[in-house]
């Protein structure tokens, strides 16, 4: 039987050991100041272009050609985000932009939170082939289907119209249902059954169990689709010809051709600033939801 410690003799083992913790911290303290100093470097090079587009947006014309560079304006022009409306309707185009991106937000939620519930929750004869089979159209690429669409939507006199950029999201989306899918099968089946035993039905287990536990995915999806739909191009493109229907995304190459004698770059990146801000801002106010729904959509399933 060993005999017990005295007190000198755990005090010097206990200095011993945090000394030995000390050393190895102090053997780790380059190799993570290497480490930070990478991260802050790849930060900052992502970083500079946003930050190069904020800065010419505050210039006057002169100083964006400027050799070397000139990253912080003298002087500082703020005006250009106000005369930039003077060119074209830039709130209109803000409000047009709204008015598509939110309902598809909206329809790609209720359309893939269906499906995936069915693909990932329920079971039924030929599940896994139709599937696979959804999964499939994800490597159809929009230019194979953007004439078919095109004289489909302009048959039924949808052309001019929001409804192209809106109707086809409440019919689901492969890469979303894959996402919400994958979620829905990593909660478990023994919550389900407790809720079957109690007399409930599929519905009121999507509304009452699935979809509480599902919200960082949730948010994901919405996210995704939302920037999606306010920073499409080649949709709007197609479907809209009228100067008063369009987006921020034509609005911008509207504003772009305004400039007869030469393009002036400050107004440009005034208003693609203007264009990124919405995102960036409901980003930020979502971050941790946003962060934790692309984990859990990415790991568990």
């Amino acid at each position: 039987m060993a005999s017990p410690l005295t007190p000198d003799v755990a005090q010097a083992r206990t200095r011993k050991r945090i000394l030995g913790q000390d050393a190895e911290a102090l053997r780790r303290v380059p190799g993570r100041v290497l480490l930070y100093a990478a991260v802050v470097l790849l930060g900052l090079t992502f970083a500079a272009p946003l930050l190069w587009m904020l800065s010419t947006s505050l210039k006057d014309d002169p100083q964006v050609y400027v050799v070397p560079p000139i990253w912080v304006p003298n002087p500082i022009r703020p005006l250009n985000y106000v005369e930039i409306f003077t060119r074209r309707p830039m709130a209109l185009y803000f409000l047009n932009t709204l008015k598509y991106s939110v309902p598809t937000a909206f329809g790609v939620l209720i359309s893939c939170t269906l499906v995936a519930y069915s693909f990932g929750r329920m079971r039924w004869p030929g599940r896994d082939a139709v599937f696979f089979l959804c999964l499939a159209t994800m490597m159809i690429p929009f230019q194979v289907t953007m004439i078919p669409l095109y004289i489909t939507f302009k048959n039924v006199g949808w052309i001019n119209t929001y409804y192209p950029l809106v109707v086809p999201a409440f019919f689901g989306n492969a890469y979303y249902i894959f996402l919400l899918r994958q979620f829905f099968a990593s909660i478990p089946e023994e919550l389900s059954d407790a809720a079957r035993v109690d007399g409930c039905t599929d519905g009121r287990i999507l509304a009452q169990i699935i979809l509480p536990l599902a919200k960082p995915a949730l948010a994901v999806v919405a996210l995704f689709q939302f920037m999606g739909a306010w920073n499409d191009y080649l949709g709007p493109l197609i479907y809209l010809s009228r100067d008063e229907m369009f987006p921020l995304a034509l609005g911008l190459q509207s504003l772009r051709a305004s400039f007869q004698e030469k393009l002036v770059w400050p107004y440009m990146m005034a208003a693609s600033t203007m264009m990124i801000l919405p995102v960036i801002v409901i980003f930020f106010i979502t971050q941790r939801t946003f962060i934790e729904g692309i984990t859990v959509t990415g790991l568990k399933g």
